[in-house]
């Protein structure tokens, strides 16, 4: 039911939901989630009884409809909806109002060792899923933020469970040290230790520190610098190649061809943060030039809209790029 009653009067919608504990899950504690709306929507939500009124911009109106229709589907799945999702859930249906949330949101991707489910929060973050579901190598580019580490790490911790692999391999270059590293103080797991941190991190996020000790042990999980996969041939394995915007040519064309049989390998970086000194290419740069259209490859491109990390992050990278006068959306 929808009405307005003059050209200066905001548009009006009521919308019923006859299951009052989906309406519980979906309003939030203390409405939080519909506060959520109104602030990023600019409506007014009024709750009464099992009724939720819409006021405002007719457009702002029709999608804030049609979010609590995705969202109350969801809730009505078992899905434990969280003030996050609220947020994702406008970004997504503001791309394109058309989109099944519960596609995306209902895409178990892995249940971590605490029991939480780790599903995409994106259109973007699915493409890559699927991306990796369906192609032996992919390349996950964009700014920090957009989950291309972290679900890449879900996806070979899935695969090893699934026993899709016999082994995990997480690859960073050292590029603060140059690779060489010789001149810091420590045995060899205490030099590359600081480089390598963001990746145990991730690890450790998705299975319980001992069992995580017990696999890097046995060597069914390597964390490593990149310098150290030269030579080898990776069979069986789920290979995750880090901030590779920070490799150079060489390197990137080593980690490439090191693949092996039954092996799958995920690239990420950001080409916006490239640290090598200015006479060196990048190889995640030269790799998009020259690798477009092969055959069981995929490049997936985020841009800020795809940031999950708090909500001021998105606004810091787009100051921070608008300050530096680079593009914030690498064409697909």
């Amino acid at each position: 039911m929808a009405a307005k009653t003059g050209t200066d009067q905001p548009w009006t919608h009521t919308k019923v939901f006859e299951d009052p504990q989906v309406l519980q899950v979906l309003v939030g504690e203390r409405n939080a989630h519909l506060k959520i709306i109104e602030k990023q929507l600019d409506l007014r939500l009024h709750l009464r009884g099992t009724q939720i009124t819409l006021s405002g911009d007719r457009a702002h109106v029709e999608l804030a409809d049609r979010l609590l229709d995705e969202l109350a589907g969801l809730v009505h799945k078992g899905y434990p909806l969280y003030a996050n999702d609220v947020l994702y859930g406008i970004r997504i249906l503001s791309e394109n109002i058309n989109r099944k949330l519960h596609e995306i949101f209902l895409d178990k991707v892995f249940v971590t060792s605490s029991k939480r489910v780790i599903t995409p929060k994106s259109i973007k973050q699915k493409e890559y899923i699927e991306a990796i579901r369906t192609h032996d190598i992919v390349f996950g580019i964009g700014p920090a933020g957009t989950g291309k580490t972290y679900l890449a790490m879900a996806m070979a911790v899935a695969a090893l469970s699934a026993d899709q692999v016999r082994r995990i391999i997480l690859v960073r270059p050292a590029v603060e040290a140059g690779e060489k590293l010789g001149f810091l103080p420590g045995d060899l797991a205490e030099k590359v230790n600081p480089y390598l941190r963001p990746l145990y991190d991730a690890l450790h996020d998705m299975m319980d520190f001992e069992k995580a000790s017990r696999l890097l042990a046995r060597g069914t999980i390597e964390v490593a610098p990149l310098a150290f996969m030269r030579g080898r041939t990776l069979n069986e394995a789920f290979v995750i190649l880090d901030e590779a915007q920070n490799t150079t040519s060489e390197q990137m064309k080593m980690f490439l061809t090191r693949l092996g049989l039954g092996s799958k390998a995920v690239i990420t970086g950001d080409v916006t943060q490239i640290d090598l000194p200015d006479n060196k290419p990048s190889g995640l740069v030269e790799a998009m030039e020259l690798l477009q259209g092969i055959r069981g490859l995929r490049f997936v491109f985020f841009s800020n809209v795809d940031v999950v990390r708090h909500r001021l992050v998105q606004d810091i990278i787009e100051a921070y790029e608008s300050a530096e006068g680079r593009s914030v959306k690498p064409e697909a």
